[in-house]
């Protein structure tokens, strides 16, 4: 039954993996009395989603428009820009706009992109004065009020939308809530959970803010690829545990990323080596140790180190202005917290009520939800470290 059971949990693996949600675009809008100049940034594995290349820039100004009195102004052809940054594709664009009708910016980037595609637009009005805002699908109009004072959009109002932004980004960030779900399918007690819970979050916390405040700008894909490393390594760990600490495991682990040293892909092959190092270390140590919790919460804090890199790149793309950027990460990062709170309470409650009507059942359900979750975990780490 418990083999069955893995085995239609992993087949929804493709879906989940490929439905990671933290769908991303950028825009740069330099706004005069006759219109804009306008930069759009995407990711090349969403772009992906839209038509070919030589029919993605029309589809963008279709679907991405300053609007004047609440008509769209003509744009000019998109042109896509060469020497774009690695990962990227990079598209310009004029608009003509009437003279002084009230203007606005309209997204419908979520037609051929995920419905949870969040879309960050900077704008620079005429007056000096620099504004952001997110469009989704629910929220895709952003009206501009040139003649208001700077910065004229209430805080709390700001405030509010980063703390839903971060609440979204959780919720849709597919590898950050296996890694969650991975640490709780083990989580013995309410400490335990707490404890866990907590060293995750200080982590990435910490990492999250100095990311965004450009202290530390650890290479992108190096941090999603070891994010879905520590996704696998916690899911092995599960099963290493639940199967009486069977060698063949951190054998199978220590491997595999032996193999992946000799390839490297787009990580360096010295990280790959230093993740064995830290691997077998890991299960050695978890071999001798007897307060297994106080390890798994050591390995959570270490991991959310990583997972806060991870949670940052939606806000250090945005070009946020320097007084708008406290506000931002405040509220991005209370809401990936209230997100991430959420999922515990409704989670591991009811995984505490399965091993308590039945352990033999809550034990299937552990291997069965570990396997999936380190099928996900490596198929992140060979598609963002080798894709």
């Amino acid at each position: 039954m418990s083999r069955l059971l893995a085995v239609a949990i992993v087949a929804l693996v493709p879906a989940v993996a490929l439905a990671h949600g933290r769908s991303l675009s950028y825009s740069s809008w330099e706004l005069d009395e006759h219109g804009a100049k306008v930069e759009f940034r995407i990711p090349l594995l969403e772009l992906t989603r839209l038509p070919p290349t030589e029919a993605a820039g029309p589809y963008v100004t279709a679907h991405l428009q300053l609007l004047a009195g609440g008509s769209p102004c003509p744009a000019a052809p998109a042109r896509p820009i060469p020497g774009a940054p690695d990962g990227w594709a990079v598209f310009r664009w004029t608009v003509t706009c009437p003279v002084g009708d009230l203007r606005s910016i309209r997204s419908d980037l979520t037609a051929s992109l995920v419905s949870s595609h969040i879309h960050f637009v900077r704008v620079a009005l005429a007056n000096g004065d620099v504004r952001e805002r997110f469009l989704v699908e629910a929220e895709p109009l952003w009206t501009l009020e040139e003649k208001s004072a700077p910065h004229a959009t209430a805080p709390a109002h700001d405030l509010v939308r980063y703390v839903r932004l971060g609440v979204e980004h959780i919720l849709t960030g597919w590898d950050h809530l296996a890694f969650l779900c991975a640490l709780l399918l083990l989580a013995g007690s309410l400490r335990e959970v707490t404890t866990l819970v907590t060293g995750f979050t200080i982590a990435h916390s910490a990492t999250l803010g100095l990311a965004v405040l450009g202290i530390l700008r650890p290479e992108p894909v190096a941090v999603e690829a070891l994010i879905g490393f520590s996704i696998a390594l916690v899911a092995a760990e599960n099963l290493w545990l639940l199967g009486g600490r069977d060698p063949i495991v951190p054998a199978g682990c220590l491997g595999l990323l032996l193999l992946a040293s000799l390839t490297g892909g787009r990580v360096p092959r010295d990280a790959w080596l230093g993740l064995c190092v830290f691997s077998l270390c890991h299960f050695g140590l978890l071999s001798r140790e007897n307060r297994l919790a106080l390890v798994r919460a050591a390995v959570a804090f270490a991991f959310g180190l990583v997972h806060g890199f991870g949670f940052a790149g939606v806000l250090m793309e945005a070009g946020l202005p320097a007084e708008r950027l406290a506000p931002a990460l405040f509220g991005f990062n209370l809401g990936v917290e209230v997100g991430q709170l959420g999922v515990v309470v409704l989670a591991w409650p009811l995984l505490l009520a399965v091993a308590r009507r039945d352990s033999a059942w809550h034990q299937r359900l552990a291997e069965a939800g570990s396997t999936a979750i380190l099928a996900l975990g490596v198929f992140w780490v060979v598609t963002r470290g080798w894709g």
